[in-house]
């Protein structure tokens, strides 16, 4: 059973380093089930210390902190910068597009497509839908990078937890 839980684990972690920059796959959730998957096979770390129920209890804590920030900062940061709610749903739909030529792909489509649909669809101009796409693509970056780094953290403990 502690083989399979493990293999489990570490297979939800890669998935969630992999959702941390793909869209459609929540990946620090997808990590955190994989943590807890450790935590269930009751492995130990170097130090022969299992892990804490308090430990895993943080870990979701900053899951859910990282969630909310990455769906509310980037359209936070999108109207800051004069967009409308066309930037975000640019960004998202162009890193879709962008998946054809990943990782460059992924960035310039969702800096294209903000800009894009906030031009058109908002009938903004161009400086002003330039400088909501910037918005927009940041606010994209610092989501994609917590989740990365979140992800990244996680996977880490659950090698060391197995």
């Amino acid at each position: 059973m502690h083989t399979f839980l493990a293999v489990l684990a570490l297979t939800l972690g890669v998935i969630g380093l992999i959702g941390s920059v793909a869209p459609g796959l929540p990946g620090p959730p997808l990590s955190w089930v994989g943590l807890f998957l450790a935590f269930l096979s009751k492995g130990v770390n170097g130090a022969g210390d299992p892990m804490s129920l308090t430990f895993l209890l943080i870990w979701l804590a900053v899951v859910i902190i990282v969630s909310v920030v990455d769906y509310v900062f980037p359209s936070w940061l999108t109207k800051a910068t004069g967009g409308s709610r066309y930037a975000g749903w640019g960004t998202v739909i162009g890193m879709v597009f962008g998946l054809i030529y990943p990782p460059v792909g992924i960035f310039l489509g969702a800096l294209l497509g903000a800009f894009l649909f906030d031009f058109f669809f908002s009938d903004h101009g161009v400086w002003t839908s330039f400088k909501s796409s910037i918005g927009a693509f940041l606010g994209f970056l610092v989501g994609t990078g917590l989740k990365l780094v979140v992800s990244g953290v996680m996977m880490y403990y659950i090698v060391v937890y197995i």
